[in-house]
């Protein structure tokens, strides 16, 4: 199943679905109780020995390199469902990362700062009632924490997501969302090339644009500070934004990716308001060494860290000492950003 809860056990039709997340949280979390997985079955009838499968064609079969795939976050992503309960085994089990989980959830590099259930939750390959099965029972057998009720908390979004779409068709997809409101949207091609590329002047979003691009995959703080910067700080139509994302991300499912954009370009169901991220105050906060910049946008590697978040800052003088003159080394920013 895709969903956390069954429609049947909510204590409202799915029309009447609260319209904000925090509601819809209290109004399930606490008293409607979620069933357990159903048992895989003992044996599957077999059809005739006489068909032909033939060979499922590899990712060389399409014309893909091996360069082109193997270096998504750290070559970890594969596909199937083995490799996703293998996921959840190692992230629980094995590790009890889980049990750090919200500490380390808004870093933004690497195989362990987050569960990586995604792609196995996206394509169907791993079942939300299992993974919050075996969460129970970690928390039964280890350890209860803010950190296993986060990644449970996680779960319960993507629920809301779906239900959103449920409860609002076809207007999660249009311009003015769920809300019905109308924005001067900009069509900028030019602006969201740059967005796109990762060529905006600002380290951050570039640093997590040229990451989705090579590897498929960004951070959950990565897609809110460039989906942010895209809507409040260039004004480009958010539908770009989500058809890029669409395009690109190998965990990619419909209400989550729509829901979110939604979200941050004010049109979805929640009217809570303050969605804009400061860029800046970001990169300070998630990135204080520069680490993750430096490696997707190594054109930065000399520059120093007190001009990392926005090198166009840095004087002649400076861009000459350092090595990296901006907008021949590196963009000029597209906007002025405040700290």
């Amino acid at each position: 199943g895709k969903m956390l809860y069954y429609t049947a056990d909510l204590p409202f039709p799915v029309t009447h679905t609260p319209d904000t997340f925090t509601t819809f949280r209290k109004e399930v979390e606490r008293f409607i109780p979620i069933r357990d997985p159903l048992k895989a079955p003992e044996s599957i009838p077999s059809v005739s020995e006489e068909v032909n499968y033939g060979e499922i064609p590899t990712l060389y079969d399409f014309g893909f390199s091996d360069d082109e795939y193997k270096h998504i976050e750290e070559n970890k992503f594969h596909g199937g469902e083995t490799a996703g309960l293998d996921q959840l085994k190692y992230y629980l089990w094995e590790t009890d990362l889980v049990s750090v989980y919200k500490n380390t959830r808004n870093e933004m590099e690497g195989w362990e700062y987050s569960t990586k259930f995604s792609p196995w939750l996206a394509h169907g390959c791993l079942s939300p009632k299992k993974v919050y099965c075996e969460l129970v029972k970690y928390e039964k057998e280890k350890i209860k924490n803010e950190s296993t009720y986060g990644v449970f908390y996680e779960l319960l979004w993507r629920d809301f997501f779906r239900l959103m779409g449920k409860k609002h068709g076809d207007k999660i997809f249009l311009l003015s969302g769920p809300r019905e409101l109308d924005k001067d949207w900009s069509q900028d091609k030019f602006l969201f090339d740059k967005w796109a590329t990762g060529q905006t002047g600002i380290p951050l979003v570039d640093a997590c644009m040229r990451q989705l691009n090579d590897t498929g995959f960004m951070s959950n703080r990565g897609r809110q500070n460039v989906a942010s910067f895209l809507v409040n700080d260039l004004k480009v139509n958010w539908i770009m934004g989500a058809e890029y994302f669409e395009s690109k991300l190998i965990d990619y499912d419909p209400c989550s990716n729509y829901g979110n954009w939604n979200y941050l370009a004010g049109i979805g169901s929640d009217p809570r308001e303050n969605r804009v991220f400061n860029i800046i105050s970001q990169t300070k906060k998630y990135d204080p060494k520069g680490t993750f910049i430096k490696k997707y946008v190594p054109e930065l590697r000399s520059v120093p860290l007190e001009f990392m978040s926005f090198p166009s800052r840095m004087s002649d003088e400076k861009q000459a000492e350092v090595g990296c003159i901006i907008g021949k080394d590196y963009p000029k920013a597209l906007v002025t950003l405040g700290d």
